[in-house]
């Protein structure tokens, strides 16, 4: 799997005056549908975004936690919402991989959604705890697995998402066997990794991060082609012995269907502001990603081929839900 660069392209509409939203809207809040509880990647991001856009629009911006089911939940609460510009749903990889974990759901992404765009990219990371899974680094990791097949487990975000594919691919590259344990989100997962109750987890690394800065837990590897920005000391996967894996989480921002263009680009420019500012810019080097530039129809390409590469990685692996 090829990782993919992210290109700066042209917004899918006309770029207005970002204040459309507050004269169409008045002062009501605006509301993000985020489908995993809290603590997780999704929240990493998603929560110094909204505080930058409440201060750049004069109107706040509220975090509506609605986890389930590897995120599919509050995805289709989210799609059920009004279209009057006051709605969004900020989803993640994970929704490109549900199609083909989740054999009904009652939404469709690339029809319920308008894709607004990309909000951050980041690799996976291999962590474990350390006092559970005493190794100084991949090769020891391997070592152990192989010593005793299935003795040491991952906890993931849940089933069909990213860190459980994540998890399969490993053990499909690896031909080794780590028993998978599902949460209701990344949050609850690290939370337990940090606890010794589950022994290491395929991570995105917006949410590992301050973990593995603060010594809770050991970073093995990334899995990406280069070292992740704000971790020069953590290797890829390749330079740890396990060539060719690659596996990014990526965050991205859809409306409802139905919602006005006036104001998908209303919040396209708000978001062009917010990712050109130091504060953010430097929140997210600390997370691991670098700022996109991905927007609109360009951004809705990218997750329909997200969706297709996902399909192929589910067959090839054989994960199945648990």
């Amino acid at each position: 799997m090829k990782r993919r660069t992210l290109l700066s392209t042209l917004p899918a509409f006309p770029v207005l005056s970002s204040p459309w939203l507050a004269q169409a809207q008045g002062a009501k809040p605006q509301t993000w549908i985020v489908p995993f509880p809290a603590g997780g990647g999704t929240d990493a991001f998603a929560r110094p975004l909204t505080a930058m856009l409440t201060r750049q629009m004069g109107r706040q911006v509220i975090i509506d936690n609605k986890g389930g089911a590897g995120g599919t939940v509050g995805a289709g609460l989210a799609a059920k919402l009004a279209p009057d510009g006051t709605n969004f749903f900020m989803g993640a990889v994970h929704h490109a991989i549900a199609p083909a974990m989740y054999p009904k759901l009652d939404y469709r992404l690339e029809e319920d959604f308008i894709p607004v765009g990309l909000l951050a990219s980041v690799p996976q990371v291999i962590v474990v705890h350390p006092g559970k899974v005493p190794v100084s680094d991949l090769k020891g990791l391997l070592a152990t697995v192989r010593a005793k097949p299935g003795n040491l487990n991952y906890g993931s975000a849940g089933n069909g998402t990213s860190h459980h594919l994540a998890g399969e691919l490993f053990k499909l590259q690896t031909k080794t066997f780590i028993t998978h344990i599902p949460y209701r989100g990344a949050g609850p997962a690290l939370q337990d990794l940090i606890a010794g109750q589950v022994d290491m987890m395929f991570d995105g690394l917006g949410s590992s991060a301050t973990h593995i800065k603060g010594g809770r837990i050991k970073a093995l590897a990334v899995a990406s082609t280069k070292r992740a920005v704000g971790f020069p000391d953590v290797p890829t996967a390749a330079e740890a012995g396990v060539p060719g894996y690659e596996v990014s989480t990526w965050y991205g921002l859809w409306a409802p269907k139905g919602t006005p263009r006036e104001a998908i680009a209303a919040m396209q420019a708000e978001l062009r502001k917010a990712f050109a500012t130091d504060e953010i810019r430097n929140t997210w080097h600390g997370l691991g990603a670098e700022t996109p530039n991905l927007y609109g129809e360009a951004f809705g390409q990218f997750v329909s081929a997200e969706v297709k590469r996902w399909a192929n990685v589910v067959k090839t692996s054989g994960a199945k839900m648990e």
